[in-house]
């Protein structure tokens, strides 16, 4: 089973694209170390204070993929500089 998770997050810290990138390349890599998932910045690359982050996880049943995936974006919300806007998740 692939469950994939869009979120678009709010950056409150950031004042250029330069302190953007440096959080989200912290964050990404830190889910790409603990987690059993696949994770990419995809919308918004131009706009500093803006993120679109699609996260996959692909497992052998939709529960494992769905856990997974929600302890992502628990982590993801629990970062202070940022606040999530919008989610989606749907099945492949």
């Amino acid at each position: 089973m692939i469950i994939l998770a869009e979120c678009e997050f709010h950056l409150y810290e950031t004042h250029s694209l330069k302190d953007k990138r440096a959080i989200l390349q912290r964050m990404l890599t830190r889910v790409r170390q603990q987690y059993n998932v696949s994770i990419a910045e995809t919308a918004y690359q131009d706009l500093w204070q803006r993120a679109g982050i699609s996260v996959v996880a692909v497992a052998s049943s939709r529960t494992a993929a769905e856990r997974e995936v929600d302890r992502v974006l628990n982590f993801l919300m629990s970062h202070s500089g940022w606040e999530m806007t919008e989610s989606t998740k749907q099945d492949l």
